[in-house]
Order: C-alpha cells, then structure tokens, then sequence
C-alpha cells in the first residue's frame, strides 16, 4: 500500500486502523483525486517520511505532500506531537495538516488549533459519510487550495507539491 516516490506526493496519510486506511485510500482514488500517495501507519513513520529521516533519508526535504491527513491516536509519536514538530520548523509549517481523527474531545480541537492544524474533522462512523468526508477534503485540499508561494521558488499548480523551503 504504501507509494514511495523519489519525488513528489501529494498526499501523506497518517492512519494506523487499517479499516479506515483502506476507507480513505478507497474514496481518495476513487475520486481520482491523488495519484501519488504516501502513507504512514504510527508518528514516528510520518515524522521520517516528512523530514527526510530513516528510511526516507533519499527524499528531499522540499518535496513535501500537498497536504498531510494525520489521525491524532498514533503508536509510537501521538498526531500532536507529529502536528506540534510539523508546526515548529520553518521547512514544513506551512503544509496543510488536516486532523481526521475519532476524537471528539474538545482538548484535542484545542489543543490541534493552538499548535496551528488547518482543519479539524470528526472520522464519521457512516461508511458512506467517511468516503464522502474523504473525498471532500480532497477536493479542497489538493485542487481548490492555494497554497502560499514563497520567495525564490517557482509557483506551483494546484495538485502540484509545493516546495517549502531551501
């Protein structure tokens, strides 16, 4: 399942249930909304996928996804963590983190908003609600977006990666 591009991705996924995985990537390709998909099964994956770490050592910091679906209960690195380290460094603070998580406790929604995740979602328990939640944010997030373009790197096209640093 898991795609590993030498280059760009458009999309990492950070889910450890394998049912909503399969939910996710499912509804994603269905829509035919992301090609290159990348995903992670607990933080500290996600954390080496992100900043070129381990196993992902060969990936260049500035080919980061377009935007980052991170489930907050995680094994090994918790999603605030993950969010709060995504958040702090210069390279990767602007990249699209959305919370797709089963946790509805107001301190998780506050917590996510004060280290700056750019959206919160409630997994629905429905089948077909969490394809069309899916499906949604994909929509938004890879083709709708416009993500900022920072000074000396070229534009990017909606669906296209966004470099974000040196």
């Amino acid at each position: 399942m898991n795609q590993i591009e030498p280059t760009a991705v458009e999309l990492l996924l950070v889910e450890d249930n394998p049912q909503d995985l399969e939910l996710a990537l499912r509804a994603l390709r269905k829509a035919n909304l992301a090609n290159r998909i990348h995903v992670a099964r607990d933080g500290a994956e996600a954390l080496d996928f992100i900043f070129c770490e381990g196993t992902h050592a060969n990936r260049r910091i500035i080919d980061v996804p377009n935007v980052i679906l991170l489930d907050l209960n995680l094994p090994k690195i918790d999603g605030l963590d993950v969010l709060r380290r995504i958040k702090a460094d210069p390279r990767t603070k602007t990249i699209p983190v959305v919370v797709l998580t089963s946790s509805k406790e107001q301190s998780d929604v506050i917590a996510s908003y004060q280290i700056g995740v750019n959206s919160y979602i409630v997994k629905p328990v429905n089948f077909e609600q969490f394809n069309q939640s899916v499906r949604d944010l994909g929509l938004f997030w890879l083709l709708l977006n416009q993500p900022p373009i920072l000074a000396g790197l070229p534009p990017q096209p909606a669906g296209q990666a966004r470099p974000v640093g040196p």
